[in-house]
């Protein structure tokens, strides 16, 4: 079970912190030859360096993923480096937190350009590469807003639902291609990037939350594992949420 990955190319966007950096470390134990994404080659965290000298399997996939250019030269590169590209997790987003009178719409288009255009793209590009394989699972990470809705968070939560509808769509185009295309729509996960801008601001939401807590960002990474494995093999067109029971 620890090497379920094991030979597949696995390409994760937004890999610095949080889900992204636990996807990686997880799929790098796995087994799979890992390309963490990352915007500049400057600006790698310190947790993502010391899992790159732990892993020898663990590359660097530097671009910005709202360069199209820049995103597909190193898409290119992997291909020739690695021949073929196995898991794709679209990982990497922009979140606001604004009531509506408040949404600042320089805000809300940069969200629409990482959140969703940037995905849009990825997929036209790696699926071209799935596709002569005939095999491949995309990853799209949600939030369960875009499901059901939350206070406040009108312009985050209509990226997520655009999000779940590219999932949608892509799964039902590419299924006969052999490509798998699912979605996660996490509830409210505990990264550095929540814990500073919230703080205790939604503690009292805890109680919202069946299992009485908020998720641990390797919780969602698990679900990526089971995704991109052969365990998943049947699993397609799904927005799989992993909330703790929020929505019960």
């Amino acid at each position: 079970m620890e090497q379920v990955l094991t030979n597949k190319v696995c390409l994760i966007t937004g890999a610095n912190s949080g889900i992204g950096l636990a996807t990686t470390e997880l799929f790098s134990e796995a087994g799979a030859v890992v390309y963490a994404n990352v915007r500049t080659l400057d600006g790698i965290s310190a947790e993502l360096n010391q899992l790159i000298t732990k892993h020898p399997n663990l590359k660097l996939c530097a671009f910005d993923v709202t360069d199209a250019a820049s995103m597909k030269g190193a898409i290119t590169d992997i291909k020739k480096e690695s021949g073929k590209i196995d898991v794709l997790v679209n990982n990497a987003g922009v979140v606001s937190y604004e009531l509506i009178p408040f949404i600042n719409f320089e805000k809300l288009h940069e969200m629409l350009e990482v959140n969703v255009i940037a995905v849009i793209r990825l997929t036209q590009i790696v699926s071209r590469i799935m596709a002569k394989q005939k095999s491949g699972s995309i990853i799209n990470i949600s939030s369960i807003v875009g499901v059901k809705g939350v206070k406040g968070q009108l312009a985050y939560a209509a990226t997520k639902g655009a999000l779940n509808a590219v999932t949608l769509s892509a799964a039902k185009e590419l299924a006969e291609y052999g490509i798998r295309v699912n979605a996660i729509a996490p509830g409210m996960v505990g990264t550095e990037r929540l814990k500073a801008i919230i703080a205790d601001k939604f503690k009292e939401q805890n109680k919202e939350i069946a299992l009485g807590r908020i998720a641990e960002p390797k919780e969602i990474a698990n679900t990526c594992l089971f995704l991109a494995s052969d365990l998943s093999s049947y699993t397609t067109g799904q927005i799989l949420g992993v909330d703790g029971g929020l929505l019960i």
